[in-house]
């Protein structure tokens, strides 16, 4: 027999008798399943044969499913801060993937599939991972991996940790929701963390 759907109006108050009816566990549950959703990563990841570091997150955002690409969301740093380091223009998809290109980074997330209600990491769950071994073996120029959360970092550690061994860094997420840190120190971080890392050096990335 169809469950039928559970629903309730804000705008609309209630007796405290009908509150307890319409929340009750069973119900909340019922409504909770039209929430969670089973989301399968939706593009390829972005890699030449030339590429030399993978910038790995962990899912693409709900602003990224319906944009069909990478960090889309308009408070996202993570175009920002690489156009700034690399001087080069990340307004449109096309000047995304040529920053990508020119500067040798490979993109991609590490989870393939997972359960969710919106696009915090926090809320991400029974994930699946992408098969990252397999790309780096398909790309072997990459020759280091930096994570742009540690939702991502950690996943990829406990899948992928004793079966690779590129070394890893984890960058201050770009994310809106990781306000705690300025704009200008993330810049920072990422810049330090370049520096270190196999083809890259003072001549190509700007000093602030």
């Amino acid at each position: 027999m169809q469950k039928k759907a559970v629903t309730t109006t804000l705008s609309t108050p209630k007796s405290s008798k009908e509150e307890r009816e319409c929340w009750t566990p069973a119900s909340f549950f019922e409504t909770l399943s039209f929430i969670v959703k089973r989301s399968i990563h939706p593009f390829d990841p972005i890699v030449e044969n030339d590429s030399k570091t993978l910038i790995l997150g962990s899912f693409p955002s709900i602003k990224s499913f319906d944009d069909s690409f990478y960090y889309a969301h308009p408070r996202n740093q993570f175009w920002p801060i690489l156009s700034m380091l690399f001087d080069m223009p990340a307004g449109s998809k096309e000047e995304r993937i040529e920053l990508l290109k020119r500067t040798g980074i490979a993109l991609w997330d590490v989870i393939a599939e997972c359960e969710r209600s919106n696009s915090s990491d926090t809320n991400l769950q029974a994930c699946r991972p992408n098969d990252i071994p397999a790309l780096l073996k398909n790309y072997p120029n990459i020759e280091s991996i930096l994570f742009t959360g540690k939702k991502a970092y950690t996943l990829y550690n406990r899948h992928y940790k004793s079966v690779t061994n590129l070394p890893l860094f984890l960058l201050p997420s770009p994310s809106p929701a990781y306000a705690a840190m300025p704009f200008e120190e993330k810049r920072r971080i990422w810049r330090e963390i370049f520096l270190k890392l196999p083809g890259f050096d003072e001549s190509q990335i700007r000093s602030f």
